[in-house]
């Protein structure tokens, strides 16, 4: 994981950075899959309340030039601004982005359980009651699922620095919960 690339996003009166950095994340969830399962990882140098405005990719040189070679972009090149494939700077800290899921609403914990055959109707009030539900206040991206079409909310993790790296592989977000990438 010695090279990254940053892609950010331009300020646009039309369209908020959450709306972009969605298409922008959505469109990388795409070629990840096909063209660079596993080998990218990606975290958010600018992520506070929200993800921010910047994308950084992480891997070797070579995946992240072949990533480049597909038209991934193609679409929100106009709101972004991409910088060439880097080395890591020396000294650089390590950790990992991850997905956190978060089990927040009450009704559907309730309708899945029941769906699933774990519970009856009357156990899942039981057991499941309205208090429960739980809030998080990760940053998130909004994404649609390509098995499922469903909509939901991406929560993102970005673990404690560490001194050494983890290697691994990455999901299909450029995420780990083991695989570390730099952070600078």
């Amino acid at each position: 994981m010695e090279s990254y690339q940053d892609i950010r996003l331009l300020p646009d009166p039309e369209f908020g950075t959450e709306l972009l950095m969605a298409a922008l994340f959505a469109k990388l969830h795409r070629a990840l899959g096909q063209h660079a399962a596993g080998l990218i990882g990606v975290s958010f140098p600018r992520a506070g309340k929200t993800p921010g405005d910047t994308l950084r990719l992480h891997g070797a040189a070579e995946a992240l030039a072949a990533l480049n070679q597909h038209p991934w972009r193609k679409g929100v090149n106009d709101h972004i601004e991409s910088s060439e494939i880097k080395a890591v700077p020396s000294g650089a800290k390590y950790r990992t982005v991850s997905r956190v899921q978060i089990k927040s609403n009450a009704e559907r914990l309730r309708r899945r359980s029941v769906k699933k055959g774990w519970l009856t109707e009357e156990q899942a009030l039981e057991r499941i009651p309205d208090g429960q539900e739980k809030s998080c206040n990760l940053p998130f991206i909004p994404v649609k699922s390509l098995s499922t079409g469903e909509s939901f909310r991406l929560f993102i993790r970005q673990g404690e620095l560490r001194d050494s790296p983890t290697a691994g592989s990455f999901g299909s977000y450029g995420l780990s919960a083991s695989t570390t990438v730099p952070w600078f």
